[in-house]
Formats: C-alpha cells, structure tokens, sequence
C-alpha cells in the first residue's frame, strides 16, 4: 500500500519545497526582468556600462543601424497597428499551431502556417481555406532547424502578405520519447535540440531583421513548455532544458532590442500549460503522468480561445511591452487539484488511471 509521501499528489504538493522531480511541469511564473549592461553613446557607437568601451555589434547590424537612427532622428514614421492582423506560425499543421491558426482566422486575421511536412501543410491549408476562405490563409513546407527553409518562410509570407504583424514560434519536439537520458539515442538528442534551440534561434533572428524593416514593427511570441521554469523533468530531460532556454533567449531578446533604442519591434512569451496533443498524450504512461493530464491538460481549442484573443490585445493597444502569457497559472492549477483531491474532479477525463 502505498504511503501518503509516495503519492502522486503528495509528491507534486511538496515539490516546492523539496527538489523531487515530477514529469509534469507548470507555466514558470517569475517576473520579468531587463538587464542592460551596454549604453548607447553619442556616435552611436556600444559601450559597456560595467567594463571597457568596446564596440559588441558590427556597424552593419540591422540592429546598430536601426539604433543610429534613432539617435540621429532619422527613423522611420511607425505606422499604427490595427487588425486584420498577418500572423505567422511555426508548426501548425496540427495541435496547438493549428488550433491558434483557426482562432486568428475566426478573428479575421491573415495567417500563414508551416511544417516540416509538405503534405500536412496542404492538408491543413485546404480545411481551413474551405471554412476560411481562399484569401486568407496560405501555407509552405519550412524546417526551423535549417537557415535557408526559415528565410525562404520569411520571402513567401512577404510575397504572400508584404508584413507580418505577429510571428508565433510554436515548432517544437520531443523526438515522442519519454526515457532516462542515458537511454536517449543520438538522433534523439539532436533531433529535440536542433529543433527547439537552434531552430527558435534562427526564426528569431530572421523574424527581427524582418520586422525591422517594417514600418509596422512586429511582436514575436515564443512559446514555452515543461521545464522553462527551471523544475526537473525526468524522462524529458533534453526538452526541458531546451525549453529553459527559451526563457533566456526571450529575455536576452528583450534586451539587446532596448540597448538598441528598437521600439516597434517586441519579443514575448507564450505558454500554452498542458495542452492534449499527440506529444502531450504520448507520455502518459505513468501514474503520475496521467493523474496531472487529467487534472491540468486542456484540449488545444481550449487554450487557443484564450490565447488567441490576449495575443491580439497587444498590437491592438499600441502596447510595445514584453508580456508573458499565460494559460495555465499556478492558482489555476492549485485550484483543479484541490477540487480533484476534494471533490474527484476530472478523474479519468482523458486517461484511464490505475
């Protein structure tokens, strides 16, 4: 029989104040910080505010001759930002991408989805153009993990919509592989870290130097997942570190952006919770597992209709603030398992449990 400190609900209500891993992990929730260690002086020219002068960005920086002008008073008139919206997503020819695509659509915004897979795309793009309309959703088959798929993503949504107003990075991957890391195999491993890390490094990339050459501007969204918020995740281990370092980057973003005096171009966090998708759903395959799917997981619909209508808020304001986004919070969370452990709520809702 099992004792009270070994159950599942035991384990994840003392977590916090034990450092037992659990496998699975909450939005983080911390505040939001801007480290700023450079100053922009009147060259133009970086300095270090804490050690020596030294210049850290090229002169032919998009993002130093953007700050330049600035400084000269030479930058461009922004354009106000009102809806319909363009709207870029990265893997969304199913789950999530594809829930958050539909929604942008219902609201009346443009929206161009991508996947790895040519034939997802043109599937995904013929149901929602059936619903949709022919004119307002376009997608291309796009690998984040290579540099020149994720450029020719930025020349078809020009070609396609001339701007993009929201750029959501949502591709991501877990190899469908729950295992200690010392079972994981190579391609694994490569597989999980080139996509999550490397790829949301080079869409970034691309996505500001597009968006810096938008009147417009533009606001990035990067999504988070299990681990962002620096708690363990056994049998996950190389997703959860590299959605740590989705967190770092986001912030590393932020401030490089303002050191560069650049206003019109914005990078955010986007956490979805535990959303019941195929990678989601794969892992259910421990009692713990499958007591916090039940209890914390949402269909993707679900979290898309909360989504969708906060991410729109943003441009829609005027607001150029970083903002984190949130699904599930950690009250709404304390909340579903008290009424699980107080009323059985939610019990066996997506999975048998033993």
């Amino acid at each position: 029989m099992a004792t009270a400190t070994s159950s599942p609900t035991c384990q994840f209500l003392t977590h916090f104040g034990s450092p037992r891993p659990h496998p699975i992990i909450f939005p983080p929730i911390f505040k939001q910080t801007h480290f700023q260690p450079y100053r922009i002086i009147a060259n133009g020219s970086l300095r270090n505010n804490y050690f020596s002068p030294t210049p850290t960005i090229s002169s032919n920086s998009p993002l130093l001759v953007k700050a330049q002008a600035s400084i000269n008073g030479e930058r461009e008139q922004r354009e106000p930002m009102v809806p319909p919206f363009n709207v870029l997503i990265t893997g969304s020819s199913k789950g999530i991408g594809y829930a958050l695509a539909k929604k942008f659509l219902i609201a009346g915004d443009n929206v161009i989805i991508c996947s790895r897979s040519a034939e997802r795309v043109e599937s995904a793009v013929n149901n929602l153009r059936e619903e949709y309309g022919e004119q307002r959703v376009w997608g291309t088959q796009c690998d984040v993990r290579e540099a020149e798929s994720v450029k020719n993503l930025v020349l078809f949504a020009q070609k396609n919509l001339g701007y993009i107003d929201i750029w959501i990075n949502n591709a991501g991957s877990n190899a469908y592989s729950y295992k200690p890391l010392a079972e994981a195999s190579d391609e694994d491993l490569i597989e999980v870290v080139s996509t999550n890390t490397l790829g949301l490094m080079i869409c970034c990339r691309e996505a500001i130097k597009m968006m810096l050459q938008q009147p417009r501007g533009g606001h990035i969204f990067n999504i988070d997942g299990a681990g962002s918020d620096g708690r363990p995740t056994p049998r996950f281990a190389a997703y959860g570190a590299t959605k740590r370092s989705v967190v770092h980057l986001t912030k590393s973003l932020q401030a490089e952006l303002q050191m560069q005096d650049v206003k019109n171009v914005v990078v955010h966090n986007l956490s979805p919770g535990m959303v019941t998708t195929d990678l989601l759903m794969s892992g259910a395959t421990t009692k713990q597992a499958k007591f916090f799917i039940n209890v914390l997981a949402e269909p993707a619909e679900v979290v898309a209709d909360y989504l969708v209508p906060n991410i729109r808020s943003i441009p829609a304001s005027g607001s150029w603030k970083p903002t984190y986004i949130r699904f599930l919070t950690g009250l709404k969370a304390y909340s579903q398992i008290f009424s699980r452990l107080a009323f059985g709520a939610r019990r066996n809702r997506y999975v048998l449990e033993d």
